[in-house]
């Protein structure tokens, strides 16, 4: 052992309850640091992970970024003008000529495809009525778009070829109704139209939103329904890549001039919430971190006042200022790993608890525990700024060690 780091060992056994407290300060900030990051990257993911199972990773809509086109706008264009008795272009919602539009979405590599009409119905069963957001699919094309077959607890995806009128309920809105499998309820559409339809199946894909105010029909019954007859208002993708939803959706958008949404764009509020959560959560963490610095210094100034008689014999000795200095720095980092390593058990800890903790919660999505994702990366992260924070803290009394004259100290002691 370097005779440095021995006598550094000796200096930090004197003060043996210091020592302690400090290192508790660092187990304790890099514990919480692996902990909180385990447990902000597995709710991160967790709710990532349900996003796209539970929806299109594209999503194509009948609007459009840009304002439409307005014969007005021919005469007068960007000019400020007051215009009486004129009516404004009425524009016809709807993806237009859908079919080509499908077929050069569906020819893209690693893509795949499937139309749908959304409307706004009223479900009314026993007395009770709730306005639902009401999808027309097709079953064959959508088992490749969604995992809606997958979320199925009751009946059949399938079943919607059983009749005509045939409907599927999110769990949530079952409840709300008090519907089940093979119950008629009573569909209500703004164009006045009314349909009993038979639940023939009950999904559950564990998002609230979906579970509690969707419903799922055959696109040929919501057209008739929504008196929207060959209409479509969107066409969902869902991709091999993820990743590549953002990038795919702006080329998309501007070969089909439809407003073209990717998974993260529908959801980039709920991810920027993430992401000031994480924020805030690291500065807490980070000033539990420094506040064990302060007290790594503390400790490490002390010994340096102590032993200033100590520092001019062994400068007498031979020991030059980097010795000195060397020192004191290594009763820092000492401390410091010392405190990351236990730390890092009880981080480890901490996952392990959070993780068998099970609890229900029912906001966006449905939770029955805390998701916590282990990643060596935690620990490796905790670790670097755990050490830093002890170096620096080590080094200031270790620089003001390193300068201390032993003649003026052996003349003052005498």
């Amino acid at each position: 052992m370097p005779l440095t780091l021995e006598i550094a060992l000796t200096h930090i056994r004197e003060r043996l309850r210091q020592t302690v407290l400090s290192v508790l300060g660092v187990m304790t900030g890099v514990g919480f640091a692996v902990a909180m990051a385990a447990l902000m990257q597995g709710s991160q993911e967790d709710f990532i992970r349900r996003i796209i199972d539970a929806t299109p990773h594209i999503t194509v809509r009948d609007d459009f970024r840009a304002v439409p086109w307005q014969p007005a706008d021919a005469v007068y264009g960007t000019s400020a003008v007051g215009l009486s008795s004129v009516k404004p272009k009425e524009e016809l919602r709807g993806i237009r000529n859908p079919q080509p539009k499908l077929a050069l979405l569906a020819a893209l590599p690693g893509v795949a495809v499937a139309p749908t009409l959304r409307g706004p119905v009223v479900l009314r069963f026993g007395g009770r009525d709730v306005a639902v957001s009401l999808l027309g699919i097709e079953p064959k094309a959508e088992v490749r778009v969604s995992k809606l077959a997958h979320d199925i607890r009751e009946g059949s995806l399938n079943d919607l070829y059983t009749t005509a009128n045939d409907i599927i309920i999110g769990s949530g809105l079952a409840r709300k109704l008090g519907a089940g499998l093979g119950d008629s309820v009573s569909l209500s559409s703004s164009a006045g139209t009314i349909r009993l339809a038979k639940v023939v199946a009950i999904v559950h894909s564990g998002v609230v939103a979906i579970d509690d105010a969707t419903a799922y029909a055959r696109l040929k019954v919501v057209q008739v329904l929504l008196d929207r007859p060959n209409v479509i208002n969107e066409i969902r993708l869902r991709l091999d890549d993820v990743n590549g939803a953002r990038a795919l959706a702006q080329r998309i958008e501007r070969r089909l001039g439809y407003r073209t949404e990717s998974w993260e764009e529908i959801n980039e509020n709920v991810l920027e919430v993430f992401q000031i959560r994480n924020i805030i959560i690291y500065t807490v963490v980070g000033g539990i971190l420094v506040v064990a610095a302060f007290g790594i210094f503390n400790i490490v100034s002390t010994i340096v006042f102590e032993k200033t008689r100590d520092i001019a014999i062994l400068k007498s000795l031979g020991f030059t200022e980097g010795d000195v200095r060397a020192i004191f720095v290594s009763e820092g980092f000492l401390i410091g790993s010392f405190g990351t390593v236990l730390g890092w058990g009880l981080g480890y800890a901490l996952c392990r608890l959070l993780g068998s903790i099970e609890i229900k919660v029912r906001t966006f999505a449905e939770q029955t525990g805390l998701p916590v994702t282990y990643d060596w990366r935690h620990y490796a992260i905790a670790a670097a700024c755990a050490l830093t924070a002890a170096g620096l803290a080590g080094y200031l009394p270790a620089r003001r060690a390193g300068r201390l004259d032993p003649v003026a100290i052996i003349r003052g002691a005498a």
